[in-house]
């Protein structure tokens, strides 16, 4: 992917470059101070259970607006409450996935687990979500560039507002009476957009940055909002690894004599929040002998990611044992007891952590896709359900984006309001006039789009120019197992990104970064137990990259820097 260069760039923390010999120094000293606190993963090119590198990670922390961080996080309580009540709509999941599991092998097979429970009837009503909302910030953001922002003062904010609404609706100057004309119920829903997207504006326009600026003719401020990049039903990972970021980089930034930014790292407790979830989860299932079960890859590279969790738990609550199994040891182990508790090994389960089962690769054959439906079908608490995994595919996703259908799900204008600004564009790709639009839509510009399968774990989507012929290999049958997004254009950071092997010193790079929020909520169908934020990861990549998974060796671990506006300078 190529970076355009009229991208706008976010301050830095700090004054770079860093002196050669200052940044080989503290290159130094962080690599080993990652590994000593955990901020490390097995080596996928030459593995060993007996050895760790540190993970990638950016040597500073890097620039997020304060405003949109604190949005991002009191938001998260009211997406997990939507999640919930998304994965308990059977009308919505059966209907929403009718399409998909058609095509989609993997999704089908999940599916159809869920269709055998709901026969049968859920045996544990209660579900575990640790979710994961991932989002992006937005730089194209032409209403705040230089010359609406002037237009705008010139003619006064609410005028302007006015202006736009009455435009929207048709009715304002300049429309020179073009167009089809809208009935009311379109022009006051089109009103209203217009004065919610003017009254984003303004709230943003405060953390505005505009450092840099490669066209003469059309200066872009920053960002304006942020958009959600997808959300994590399962295996919501980095718990542990967004806190460990925090930890680097505070000592980098020490050793740098700037203990003075400290503050404004924000706070992550991610590993406490979520294996909080876990003990909730078990208390509920209120069996003192219990044991909590991770389930795991054959090969577990993230290690350090996933134990972490286990070894909370284990210190913080000793009276509660944890067990890690792959699918097929459960498919060998498991079975159930007469109540339909699940037992492995004499121990009876209360809570399963899914680390594994979100990928095909994980299921070898038909005695794991066995293991799972005899983990649904038991009496612990699973994290995720069934239910919670299939409403974190993408095509429910995309459905959620639609209009009308949010109010489905949240009783609240305003925070219908709220979440549906977050959405970017997701379109369809089934076989009907919808689908067909968006498939002509993405031969005609498909620098515009991402192409996404119902897949999680990194590495699976297709981008830009690469889309049509993506397209052209599948049918139009073939085609409903994807959706297609909106691509995200994110404001650029530059620093250091420090890597396992490569050459010293590092080198100033132009960054892209995601963040992700955690999110635990409990409940059953009629009632949510718990509901809260739980912290917080940043993962930073290559600008010039596609993907940025860490786990999957494409992207950085990184924390934010939260800023307020451009008045301090990286001095």
């Amino acid at each position: 992917m190529s970076v355009d260069p009229n991208t706008p760039v976010l301050r830095n923390c700090i004054h770079l470059p860093l002196p050669e010999d200052e940044l080989i120094e503290v290159t130094g000293k962080a690599k080993d101070y990652a590994i000593m606190h955990g901020a490390a993963m097995r080596s996928k090119t030459s593995f060993s259970p007996d050895s760790l590198n540190f993970a990638p990670f950016v040597l500073v922390p890097s620039s997020f607006p304060r405003k949109e961080f604190e949005k991002a996080v009191g938001l998260q309580p009211i997406i997990n409450r939507l999640m919930h009540n998304v994965a308990h709509d059977e009308e919505f999941i059966t209907t929403t996935l009718a399409e998909t599991i058609k095509v989609d092998e993997f999704t089908a097979n999940l599916f159809n687990i869920y269709r055998k429970v709901l026969a049968h009837g859920f045996t544990q009503r209660t579900s575990l979500g640790m979710l994961r909302s991932d989002l992006m910030l937005e730089s194209g953001c032409p209403e705040l560039s230089p010359k609406a922002l002037l237009l705008r003062g010139e003619a006064g904010e609410d005028g302007q507002a006015d202006t736009a609404a009455a435009a929207a609706a048709g009715t304002g100057s300049g429309g020179g009476g073009r167009g089809k004309a809208k009935s009311k119920a379109e022009a006051r829903s089109e009103e209203e957009k217009a004065k919610r997207d003017i009254h984003l504006s303004r709230a943003t326009v405060s953390g505005i940055t505009t450092a840099t600026m490669a066209s003469k003719d059309r200066k872009t401020a920053a960002y304006c909002c942020w958009k959600q990049v997808e959300i994590n039903t399962i295996a919501s990972g980095f718990g542990h690894l967004g806190p460990a970021s925090k930890t680097v980089q505070s000592f980098v930034l020490r050793e740098l004599g700037h203990a003075d930014k400290l503050p404004k790292m924000p706070n992550n407790n991610a590993l406490a929040g979520l294996c909080d979830g876990m003990v909730k989860a078990w208390d509920i299932y209120a069996k003192p002998q219990a044991v909590i079960l991770f389930i795991i890859e054959d090969v577990s590279y993230n290690i350090c990611d996933q134990r972490f969790h286990e070894f909370y738990i284990r210190e913080t609550y000793p009276h509660i044992k944890v067990l890690r199994r792959t699918l097929t040891d459960v498919h060998r182990e498991g079975k159930l007891g007469l109540n339909k508790e699940l037992l492995l090994s004499g121990l009876e389960v209360a809570v399963i952590y899914f680390r594994a089962g979100y990928e095909p690769g994980h299921y070898h054959s038909q005695d794991e896709w066995d293991a799972r439906y005899l983990m649904e079908t038991s009496l612990a608490i699973k994290c995720p359900s069934i239910q919670y995994h299939l409403a974190g595919t993408k095509k429910v996703q995309q459905a959620l984006a639609q209009p009308a259908v949010l109010e489905r799900f949240i009783n609240d204008p305003e925070e219908i309001k709220a979440v549906g600004k977050i959405f970017t564009g997701l379109y369809s790709l089934d076989d009907n006039d919808a689908g067909n639009a968006t498939y002509e839509m993405a031969l005609r510009t498909p620098e515009k789009f991402v192409l996404k399968p119902q897949r999680e774990g990194g590495g699976n989507n297709v981008y830009g120019l690469d889309i049509p012929d993506a397209l052209k290999r599948m049918s139009r049958v073939e085609r409903s197992g994807w959706i297609l997004m909106d691509l995200i254009h994110p404001p650029l950071t530059k620093g250091y990104m420090v890597r396992p092997g490569a050459e010293m010193p590092p080198t100033i790079v132009d960054m892209v970064s995601e963040l992700g929020i955690f999110g635990v909520v409990i409940g059953d169908a009629d009632h949510i137990i718990h509901n809260y934020q739980a912290g917080h990861m940043l993962r930073t990549k290559l600008a010039t990259a596609n993907e940025g998974g860490v786990a999957a060796g494409l992207g950085a671990l990184d924390s934010p820097y939260l800023i307020d506006s451009d008045d301090e300078d990286e001095n």
